[in-house]
């Protein structure tokens, strides 16, 4: 289970990071079922497996926070017999999925009271917090019309597009990325989620960078939306993805080179507010 996870967080099947972050530690639930002869060995395995989630996406604060806050609980208890150990770990799995999904509950909470009856908003590729954002406004009565960039190259808005086609007073449309700009006038707030926030740096899906300075130039706020443990204030260094050529051609490049970033770093002076668990966030 912890290997095929692995292989998933690294193949990016899934996008989202705090649903990352939950698969990567219901998957250290695999080590329970496991035969180990000390609670030395089994904290052992614990710290090489965590290692190995982590090393998954370097990128996501959220997984980085997650698999730390589980290895760092186990290990800093003192256990009778290899039965406790286990019982305490899994006690620690079930906090910090608890804590990972209240989070973004609340963010999302926090972030549908942005929306307004009739707004027109545009977001960039797929956020499960901000369609629960959008999903809430829509039950609280709001009609909205939802602009939804197709996130090349792998075209993760078109899932977000299909979602939101699914709830009632919702209007979705389904955009080129390159087409944002000439729909952006058009719309009362760009709302995205965020990958993390380190020092003063949004980063998120590539492509966030170019619609949040557009949105800039032609006066739309910018608002990014997430769970609180994503702001990363000192002691984590973000690491950009590059992904296969073949993501963007499938046929071979004859004499030119081809380059694949997974984020890009937004400036924060570009965002207008930032919603979180706890709130609108001040930088």
């Amino acid at each position: 289970m912890i290997n095929e996870t692995v292989e998933e967080i690294e193949d990016m099947q899934t996008s989202s990071s705090s649903v990352v972050a939950v698969k990567a530690a219901e998957a250290l639930t695999d080590l329970l079922g496991r035969e180990f002869a000390t609670v030395e060995e089994f904290e052992r395995d614990l710290d090489r497996n965590v290692s190995a989630l982590r090393r998954a996406n370097p990128s996501h604060a959220s997984l980085q926070n997650a698999m730390l806050e589980i290895r760092d609980t186990v290990t800093a208890r003192e256990y009778d017999d290899l039965d406790a150990a286990k019982d305490g770990t899994r006690e620690a799995i079930e906090s910090v999925v608890d804590a990972v999904e209240q989070a973004k509950h609340r963010a999302a909470d926090n972030a549908a009271a942005l929306f307004e009856d009739g707004d027109t908003v545009l977001t960039h590729d797929y956020s499960t917090t901000v369609l629960e954002a959008i999903e809430q406004a829509a039950s609280d009565g709001a009609y909205l019309d939802v602009y939804v960039t197709e996130a090349r190259p792998r075209y993760l808005g078109r899932k977000t597009a299909r979602t939101l086609a699914s709830i009632d007073r919702v209007d979705a449309t389904l955009l080129t990325d390159s087409a944002s700009g000439h729909y952006l006038p058009e719309c009362d707030r760009v709302v995205t989620g965020m990958t993390c926030i380190v020092d003063r740096t949004l980063y998120n899906r590539v492509g966030t960078f170019p619609i949040a300075a557009a949105a800039e130039q032609v006066g739309t706020p910018v608002t990014v939306v997430g769970s609180s443990t994503k702001i990363v204030e000192e002691g984590f260094v973000f690491e950009n993805e590059y992904r296969p050529a073949s993501e963007v051609m499938r046929e071979p490049a004859d004499g030119f080179e081809i380059e694949n970033p997974t984020y890009d770093a937004t400036p924060i002076d570009l965002i207008e507010s930032v919603v979180t668990d706890e709130g609108e966030r001040e930088f």
